[in-house]
């Protein structure tokens, strides 16, 4: 029986050695595709380190030297330094008074949600849109767009880009500039009257207002009710559509009660969220982080997830979801029970 089984491990041991040189494998000899895969671990990038090293940031690059000064969010869960979650890469981007960082354009889709700061300008393919903290600004892939610092102070705002996905399916695409003229486009204003938007924009697969006020989400907060979880929940959206303000990022504000616990949310999508007020801790698997104003935290796939407040608090979320909706793919649970699969509308 032994030489049996050690004659049929040299045999095993010849095939790869020609299934290799014709460049084939044994499917029936890999366990790959059968193996359940575990799910990231969530990290936090805390504001109180990540503050000292925008500093540092500022003292070793100036931007006549670089394309943008941004400290990526490199999750050590994955092996590219400028990866945050599985589809989605975040990071932090400072501007200080009177800098510019140059015009290009990517074929990736891009925001931007200010942190600290105010007096920027982002000009995206021609229009200039103000930066305050808080606001949320769009660049959606193959739109022009640059930054001007014109105010006071430095400014601190939070990048995220779906460059993994597009690096995964090979559409990654960068050009610079100078962005060649372009006639005037309608502004923002055009769609901020409630639930009315005007006939004869151009087509697009994103949304045509380009930067979110804070003060409407705020407004929005005041009277949107729970959600099923027991958050509040508002999302930016396409006006003319009532989707994702891009075609393959989803983003949100989450409000949290203090003495409210929100009930236990799974979903095979993931989520960067940014903490905008407030503290509390969160149970992400068998992890429970705290989390406290700035804080950025990763929300990974596939495992239980609550939030607990311990005073008011606000949370910008970032997500890829609108990807795996559009392909099917999608389920999302609440407390056990199914709030939407494959193409569902949960929230």
């Amino acid at each position: 029986m032994q030489a049996d089984t050690a004659g049929a491990a040299e045999s095993e041991y010849a095939d790869d050695a020609i299934w290799r040189e014709a460049h084939v494998s044994a499917l029936w000899r890999s366990t790959v595709a059968h193996r359940e895969k575990m799910a990231e671990p969530a990290h936090i990038w805390r504001w109180r380190q990540m503050e000292p090293l925008i500093d540092r940031a500022i003292e070793a690059t100036g931007m006549a030297a670089a394309e943008r000064r941004v400290l990526n969010l490199a999750n050590p869960c994955f092996s590219s330094g400028d990866t945050t979650t599985r589809n989605l890469t975040g990071g932090l981007q400072v501007l200080l008074p009177g800098e510019a960082a140059r015009p290009h354009r990517h074929s990736m889709n891009a925001l931007r949600f200010v942190m600290q700061g105010s007096g920027a300008v982002t000009v995206v393919d021609g229009r200039r849109c103000a930066m305050e903290e808080g606001d949320f600004l769009l660049t959606p892939g193959g739109c022009w767009h640059e930054h001007r610092h014109e105010g006071q102070g430095r400014i601190v705002w939070f990048d995220a880009l779906d460059v993994p996905l597009h690096r995964h399916l090979g559409t990654a695409d960068f050009q610079h500039g100078p962005a060649p003229a372009r006639s005037e486009m309608p502004g923002d204003e055009v769609c901020v009257v409630p639930n009315v938007v005007p006939e004869g924009l151009p087509p697009a697969d994103h949304s045509p207002v380009f930067r979110y006020p804070w003060a409407w989400v705020k407004q929005a907060l005041q009277f949107a009710p729970f959600a099923a979880d027991g958050s509040r929940r508002v999302r930016y959206v396409n006006p003319l559509t009532g989707g994702p303000v891009m075609s393959l990022i989803d983003c949100s504000v989450m409000e949290l009660e203090p003495g409210r616990p929100t009930l236990p949310v799974r979903s095979s999508a993931e989520s960067i969220g940014v903490v905008v007020e407030g503290e509390g801790r969160s149970r992400i698997g068998d992890d429970v982080l705290e989390w406290r104003e700035k804080d950025i935290l990763t929300l990974p796939k596939g495992v239980w997830i609550t939030h607990d407040a311990a005073a008011r608090s606000r949370l910008f979320l970032v997500s890829d979801r609108e990807i795996l909706r559009r392909l099917g793919l999608l389920s999302e649970k609440i407390d056990g029970e199914t709030a939407g699969t494959n193409g569902g509308e949960a929230q």
